[in-house]
């Protein structure tokens, strides 16, 4: 068994093309039905073409949290809340040519579950999630 075919690879070979992406106007009670819908764990956030954002089941949590000193919203009333308002706008990504295991490393260091995956010219064109990179690792490792 050897690593080797794993540590040529880009991030484009193993990536998930059909990336679903939701739009920042999307409330949040749409979005759980994505969540278990799909078993995703992050959807990438685009407006007019172009990523705005990425939304994690964490982002779509922190909606509940809320200090002693608030007063708690309705639960029907955080469903309404857009995604654009729990987002993470500075999204950590990776190009589509950059080395498999550069990806591998940064979602280890980051703890991160998928990242969004561009092209050289900045248009999403993919996600990079672990179970890709599992896959990946056992393609190799059988060759």
């Amino acid at each position: 068994m050897s690593m080797y075919g794993f540590l040529e690879m880009k991030v484009g070979q193993a990536m998930t093309r059909a990336a679903r992406t939701v739009a920042p106007e999307l409330p949040l009670y749409e979005l759980e039905k994505l969540f278990d819908e799909f078993d995703y764990n992050a959807f990438p956030v685009v407006s007019d073409g172009q990523l705005v954002g990425f939304v994690t089941k964490f982002d779509f949590l922190k909606a509940f949290a809320f200090s002693p000193t608030q007063i708690v919203p309705h639960y029907d009333e955080i469903m309404q809340t857009k995604v654009a308002d729990v987002m993470t706008r500075a999204v950590i990504h990776v190009e589509a040519d950059a080395p498999l295991p550069r990806a591998l490393q940064l979602m280890v260091d980051l703890k991160a579950r998928s990242f969004p995956v561009l092209d050289a010219s900045g248009q999403l064109v993919g996600v990079i999630a672990r179970e890709d990179l599992i896959q990946a690792l056992k393609a190799t490792a059988t060759h």
